[in-house]
């Protein structure tokens, strides 16, 4: 039995949605344990590219079990849309995709308040996917869960609740229409007789699935900077995609896990507002996003792109328990002759001894770098560590040690097959 945890180890956007899927196929059950459709992991199976927002990566492969679980919040539509697509591609997912009968609902309100608050002077740069919204209702005690669909009556009551609150917010401050009722009781009562086969009582599925010596692997949406305890509040999601947010996101006791496994891109990339040291606002940032084709899988918006930050990594490290790692997109830097990285922070002429505890401190620190030699030439073709250039190793040599973590997997491209698997692992 093992019950392994996979977080994002920098704003997001590192490459889970590869590394979920090629550890998949050595574990029984792959569980989504927060955020919503505004994270998009993206699979690459020789020229066939998938983008999941919501069902978890291992669903590609036909012997794992995929759960939502009740830290999520859903997207109806995303939803429907990402079940139609692998049923369309050939993919068998009846008794192999569970929902949590406790995750909460985004409603047509949710969508509408996150894109007004997104288009005026306070924007943080959300994906406008009704995220914060469905989190702030359901941490108010008035949001509408998957098993609330089952009472019709009770069902329309709440929204009809709901609504004439939202109603007047959007009548009376932003003078928008109205929504109907009766509309979205209709949508979402559809929606309960399409996914009513996926429904289930996910922690006592899980916590059985333990007992019985199954292997479960527990995947976040974001980064561990993102999360809204401790990432860069307020430019931050609006749930916990570190390791901690995995119990309290599926049910499955902290006693329960077995290791925790962080995911880093070989530079560092964020979407939206919010400090980064890092940074580059130059030809070197955009010959990163170029190269490594860095847009977002959700909004399709431009990433900001800009070195390694070791002193984070570390951070991350820490309040996630990572012991191991997978670095992706190391192909990336193939194009560079010579790769900094962010070693530490200065601050008023004077370096600090931890990260930063406020965005503002954040926004204005300078980064303290260390050059490394670059290998400029092709290393997809590599099929392990010993094939990689002198160069290359030195790099992740000096990665790990700077960010006290232990390499377990190696991305050397997009393809699946393009990975090294460590004999650690």
């Amino acid at each position: 039995m093992s019950v392994t945890v996979l977080v994002g180890s920098q704003w997001g956007d590192e490459g889970k949605g590869k590394v979920v899927d090629i550890l998949s196929e050595h574990y029984d059950v792959v569980v989504r344990y927060q955020g919503g459709a505004n994270a998009g992991h993206t699979i690459k199976i020789g020229e066939k590219q998938f983008i999941f927002h919501l069902i978890p990566s291992g669903i590609l492969h036909d012997n794992v079990t995929c759960v939502i679980g009740n830290g999520v919040v859903v997207d109806t539509k995303a939803l429907l849309d990402e079940i139609d697509f692998l049923k369309k591609n050939g993919y068998e997912i009846e008794g192999r995709l569970l929902i949590s009968q406790n995750a909460h609902l985004i409603m047509p309100y949710h969508k509408l308040l996150d894109s007004i608050s997104e288009s005026g002077e306070n924007k943080i740069g959300t994906t406008g996917r009704g995220i914060g919204p469905c989190y702030i209702d359901k941490y108010a005690r008035k949001g509408i869960k998957i098993i609330d669909l089952l009472d019709k009556e009770e069902l329309a009551k709440k929204i009809k609740r709901n609504l004439e609150e939202k109603n007047n917010l959007l009548k009376n401050v932003y003078h928008r229409e109205e929504l109907d009722v009766d509309k979205i009781i209709e949508e979402y009562s559809a929606f309960d007789e399409a996914i009513d086969p996926y429904i289930t009582d996910v922690p006592n599925y899980l916590n059985r699935a333990i007992e019985e010596g199954k292997s479960i692997l527990m995947e976040g949406a974001q980064g561990a900077l993102l999360d809204v305890d401790h990432g860069t509040y307020p430019y931050v999601t609006s749930s916990n995609p570190t390791s901690g947010g995995a119990c309290t996101g599926t049910g499955i006791p902290p006693t329960k896990i077995t290791d925790v496994f962080g995911i880093v891109k070989a530079y560092t990339t964020r979407v939206g507002l919010g400090p980064f040291p890092t940074e580059l606002l130059d030809e070197t940032g955009e010959k990163l996003r170029t190269i490594g084709a860095e847009y977002g899988a959700t909004t399709g918006r431009p990433r900001r792109c800009g070195w390694s930050d070791a002193f984070l990594l570390k951070y991350s490290a820490t309040i996630n328990g990572i012991s191991k790692v997978a670095i992706t997109k190391l192909d990336v830097l193939s194009h560079f002759d010579e790769i900094k990285v962010c070693v530490g922070y200065e601050l008023n002429g004077k370096k600090l001894n931890t990260f930063p505890a406020t965005a503002g401190i954040l926004e204005k620190v300078k980064p303290i770098y260390e050059t490394l030699p670059g290998w400029q030439q092709d290393i997809t073709k590599a099929k392990s560590y010993d094939e990689l250039p002198t160069e290359t190793k030195d790099y992740l040599k000096f990665i790990s040690q700077q960010a006290g973590f232990e390499l377990g997997i190696i991305s050397v491209g997009p393809r699946r097959r393009e990975t090294i698997i460590l004999d650690n692992l």
